[in-house]
């Protein structure tokens, strides 16, 4: 595998805001430092590909709102490897444009998509897996999604099911997909950790760039002609301008159930590396290291007494004493405070408007 060849698209246009009050639709959560450790979410999807692709081989795709805060971020990234959406389409779009975009300028690239708001804790493991994943699709027209090993019957992820009664020929630890799921019911996520052949859909995919445009062009015809016709204009000064036109005619439509969901060339990489999405504080408290009582706190100056199961995000230097809560969030950012039970963070949307 030439690593020349590798390339890494971020996607990094969702809204993300859950995370409020530190994260708003106007600065969401892929640009916070949600884990208190120094580097944004987004620039830690950039650290864990160091050494697997270039750097002049990375593109993020993002919302014009958004771009500068990317380049802010990501200064080492060319300002043309950031692509502008002049409205959000949902992923098969965004992945359609880079991927056009890419395969004008190397028709042998062979990518990986991630978004740019998930955490993955065993950094290690995950260049081994994406390293070996990358190897697969070099030489395949195979699309390759990474399913994660669960460890809870989780309701907030999609399911992948895998036929693992035999592996791959060119990669023992790739298989084929069986069918995909949507987000279970508890009984139905209890009876899938009962199993060992399902597994959490990361949206992390892997594929060549040929197989993925040769995908959309039989699955997606319309979305695929629109990038198709662009083709002369990729790398110009009128690309922005026709993206500006041409991208709201696409629908809106994800790379599930664009592409997966309808493709059999279907493959997935289980692999088990501390990942997660992300997406409640829930998940940010089991992910974030907590005291003697399941406290997670992420600040320098917090103290607590006679709490236990919260999670404490206070990150501007303020001293913060918590006495007496039992599972609560607590979140501080610029002249708002939340403090919200966290069986009830559902409702911190209706808080936030």
């Amino acid at each position: 595998m030439n690593v020349n060849n590798n390339y890494l698209v971020i996607m990094a246009g969702g809204v993300g805001s859950r995370f409020w009050p530190m994260s708003t639709p106007d600065y969401p959560k892929q640009f916070i430092d949600v884990l208190g450790c120094g580097r944004t979410l987004i620039q830690l999807t950039m650290d864990r590909f160091e050494g697997i692709c270039p750097p002049e081989n990375v593109w993020v795709v993002t919302s014009e709102k958004y771009a500068d805060e990317v380049k802010r971020q990501l200064p080492e990234l060319a300002d043309d490897h950031i692509l502008r959406e002049p409205c959000r389409r949902n992923t098969a779009p965004c992945i359609a444009y880079v991927s056009w975009k890419i395969k004008a300028r190397n028709p042998r690239a062979n990518m990986v998509v991630t978004p740019s708001d998930h955490i993955v804790m065993n950094v290690k493991e995950f260049q081994r897996v994406i390293n070996s994943a990358m190897k697969f699709t070099d030489t395949s027209d195979a699309i390759l999604t990474l399913g994660m090993t669960p460890n809870r019957p989780e309701t907030g992820y999609g399911y992948i099911e895998a036929d693992l009664s035999f592996a791959s020929t060119n990669n023992k630890e790739v298989y084929r997909v069986d069918s995909f799921k949507e987000k279970p019911d508890l009984a139905t996520a209890e009876r899938y950790l009962k199993k060992n052949s399902f597994f959490w859909n990361s949206g992390i995919f892997v594929w060549n760039v040929n197989t993925i445009v040769n995908a959309l062009r039989v699955y997606q015809p319309a979305i695929s002609k629109i990038f198709e016709r662009m083709l002369p204009h990729y790398y110009t000064e009128k690309e922005q301008e026709l993206i500006n036109e041409q991208f709201p005619l696409c629908e809106s439509i994800s790379i599930d159930y664009a592409i997966m969901e309808k493709a059999d060339e279907i493959f997935v990489f289980p692999a088990s590396f501390g990942w997660s999405d992300l997406g409640t504080w829930g998940s940010l408290h089991a992910n974030s290291p907590r005291d003697a009582q399941n406290n997670a706190l992420i600040g320098e100056n917090i103290h607590m007494y006679e709490s236990r199961n919260c999670v404490v995000h206070t990150a501007q230097e303020k001293k913060v004493v918590i006495q007496g809560l039992d599972g609560y969030i607590v979140a501080e950012k610029d002249n708002t405070l939340l403090v919200c039970r966290l069986s009830e963070e559902q409702r911190i949307k209706e808080f936030s408007e």
